[in-house]
C-alpha cells in the first residue's frame, strides 16, 4: 500500500512538471514563430492625415491625391490613413495654409500662385512659356532651383515635399475670338490674385478681376468678366464651357500646386516614415502629368463637342511680354532670376 502511494505521488508530480513544462515551451514557441518585423510593426506609429485642396473630385489634383492616399496606405501596410477635403471645404487656400501651419490639417495642395503672395520666389513658376510642354515643366521639379524654391518654405514652418501639376493656362472667352494679344485689350478678365499673372495680364492691355472659384460660373454668365485664365480641366469640370465660346490654348503658364506638410510634424517623424511621405507624393505627381498630358487632345475634342471654339495661339506673338516679364521680376529674387536663367534656353 505504501508503495502505491509513493508511486502515485510520484507520477502525479512527474505530470505537473510535464504540464508546466509544456505551457512554458508552448509560449517560446509562439514568441519564436512570429517574425521579428512582425514584433516591430506592432510598435510603429499610426496616423490619421487630413488633406485639403481647391478643386473639384473630377479635377487631375483630386485624382493626385486620392493617388497620394493610396500609396501612403499600400506603402505603410495600412498605418497611414487619409481624409481628402476637397473643392476648398476647408475654405480659402489662405485658411487651409494656417491650418497646416497649426497641425489641425496635414497635408496640402496650394497653388503657387497663392504661394507667391506669401514666399516671392514661386513667382518663377509664372515666367511665361518657360516650358515647351507639361512633361518639360514636371521634369523641372527635380532641378536644383525648383528644390531650392520649395526650401523656402521653411522658414514658414512648413514642408515643401513636390510640385504636381495639372494643365497648362489657356485662355478662355465669354463671347469674342482673341487671335492676338492686342485683342485684348480692355477686356476685364478673371485672373488669380498672384502678382506675377495679373502683371502679365496687363501687360496684354486686360483688366485683372479677382474673382473667388465659385463664384467665376456666374460672373462671365452675367458679364461681370469678359474671360478668364484657366486650364482645360477647369474648364470642363467646372463647366465653364457653358458660358464661354472661344478657348485659346496658349499654354503661356505651368499650374503647379505645391504639395506640402506641417514641417515640425514632418521632423518628428521616424526616418521610415518621412520615405514612405515623399515616395508616396512623388509616386502621386508622376501620375498627375502622365494622366494630364495624355488627355490633352481629348479636352480639346470634348470642348469643341460642347459647342466651344478651341485653336492655338503662336508663342511668337508674346515674345515682347516674355521679355517684358523677365526684366521685371528676374532682378527682384536671385531664385527668379537663376530660374528664368536655366530654363530660358
Amino acid at each position: 500500500m505504501r508503495k502505491f502511494k509513493r508511486l502515485s505521488l510520484t507520477l502525479i508530480s512527474a505530470a505537473m512538471v510535464l504540464t508546466a513544462c509544456g505551457g512554458g515551451g508552448s509560449q517560446e514557441s509562439s514568441n519564436a514563430a512570429t517574425p521579428a518585423a512582425n514584433q516591430t510593426e506592432v510598435n510603429k506609429p499610426t496616423y490619421n492625415f487630413k488633406l485639403a485642396h481647391i478643386t473639384p473630385t473630377d479635377h487631375m489634383w483630386h485624382l493626385a491625391a486620392e493617388k497620394f492616399k493610396s500609396e501612403l496606405e499600400s506603402r505603410s501596410g495600412g498605418r497611414m490613413k487619409m481624409e481628402i477635403y476637397p473643392n476648398s471645404q476647408l475654405g480659402k487656400e489662405a485658411d487651409m495654409v494656417q491650418q497646416i501651419e497649426a497641425g489641425s490639417v496635414d497635408f496640402g495642395l496650394i497653388t503657387a500662385a497663392y504661394l507667391s503672395s506669401r514666399e516671392p520666389s514661386f513667382t518663377a513658376w509664372f515666367a511665361p512659356y518657360a516650358f515647351k510642354d507639361l512633361q518639360s515643366a514636371n521634369d523641372a521639379r527635380s532641378t536644383e532651383v525648383a528644390k531650392k524654391i520649395l526650401g523656402t518654405l521653411d522658414s514658414q514652418g512648413l514642408k515643401g515635399l513636390d510640385y504636381l501639376f495639372a494643365g497648362q493656362r489657356v485662355m478662355l472667352f465669354k463671347n469674342r475670338e482673341v487671335l492676338k494679344p492686342e485683342d485684348m485689350n480692355g477686356l476685364k478678365f478673371r485672373v488669380t490674385p498672384s502678382p506675377p499673372l495679373q502683371d502679365f495680364y496687363k501687360s496684354l492691355g486686360a483688366s485683372p478681376e479677382s474673382i473667388a472659384l465659385p463664384e467665376v460660373y456666374a460672373a462671365v454668365q452675367t458679364g461681370v468678366i469678359d474671360g478668364m485664365d484657366m486650364d482645360l480641366d477647369a474648364a470642363i469640370t467646372n463647366k465653364y464651357h457653358e458660358v464661354t465660346k472661344f478657348a485659346a490654348v496658349t499654354n503661356h503658364m505651368v499650374w503647379p500646386a505645391i504639395a506640402m506638410m506641417n514641417k515640425a510634424s514632418y521632423e518628428k517623424m521616424p526616418d521610415e516614415d518621412k520615405k514612405i511621405i515623399d515616395d508616396s507624393i512623388k509616386a502621386a505627381a508622376e501620375f498627375a502629368v502622365s494622366t494630364r498630358a495624355a488627355q490633352e487632345e481629348e479636352f480639346r475634342k470634348e470642348l469643341s463637342d460642347k459647342g466651344m471654339k478651341v485653336y492655338d495661339m503662336d508663342v511668337a506673338l508674346f515674345e515682347s511680354h516674355i521679355k517684358q516679364f523677365d526684366e521685371k521680376y528676374g532682378p527682384t529674387n536671385p531664385l527668379i532670376q537663376e530660374f528664368i536663367d536655366t530654363f530660358r534656353k
